[in-house]
């Protein structure tokens, strides 16, 4: 074989995540496209939940003291909080907890659910423009969709240096893809429960 093992594995930890985690995050996709967020604020509110159940369970990650010193601005950058205001804003309660929720993980398994967390703010960008349809905004009911201090694009830089420079042992490397896979797993399990739970329209 004459093909570089790099032309098919990206030499960038962030560009091989973003490559094996391509087939849950195009499952995900579809799944909430079917759910049909942005079609009522009542869809939306239950889109909400599921976000707001996934950066519930990241809370003890962004705020873990071992991590912060890798990304210094962790803390500041979980959702959870603005979740659950745009929860309140659309008179929808706060979830109970789901079992299956990440515990504990060792640091590059963390990252790797980080990532995904990070990565999806990305996305967020579109979706806030969606829900400026229903009449919310970053300061009412799509909170946790809005702009992250600093830029979007330029905080998911930053991250994805950070995540590229560190150094991994093999089983590090393992462990940080099985989060980043594990995450998007997780999330399908919670927007799934979310709409399952719907209060019946009276």
């Amino acid at each position: 074989m004459t093909t570089s093992p790099t032309a098919e594995r990206p030499s960038l930890r962030s560009q091989r995540l973003n490559q094996i985690t391509n087939e849950p995050h195009t499952k995900l996709d579809a799944l909430v496209k079917a759910h049909a967020p942005f079609e009522t604020q009542a869809n939306f509110a239950r889109f909400v939940v599921a976000q707001y159940l996934f950066q519930s369970e990241l809370v003890a990650l962004y705020n873990d003291p071992e991590l912060i010193k890798i990304v210094p601005d962790l803390a500041e950058r979980c959702r959870a909080e603005a979740a659950r205001l745009d929860l309140r804003d659309l008179d929808t309660d706060v979830p109970a907890p789901v079992a299956g929720a990440v515990k504990n993980p060792g640091k590059a398994e963390a990252l790797g659910w980080l990532f995904v967390s990070e990565g999806s703010k990305l996305g967020a960008a579109f979706l806030i423009k969606r829900a400026v349809g229903l009449g919310l905004s970053e300061t009412f009911g799509a909170r946790h969709l809005g702009e992250p201090e600093g830029g979007r694009a330029e905080g998911w830089k930053r991250f994805t240096r950070t995540l590229d420079g560190l150094v991994f042992t093999a089983e590090e490397e393992a462990a940080v893809e099985k989060g980043a896979i594990d995450a998007f797993v997780r999330f399908t399990v919670l927007l799934e429960q979310a709409y399952a739970s719907a209060p019946e329209l009276a």
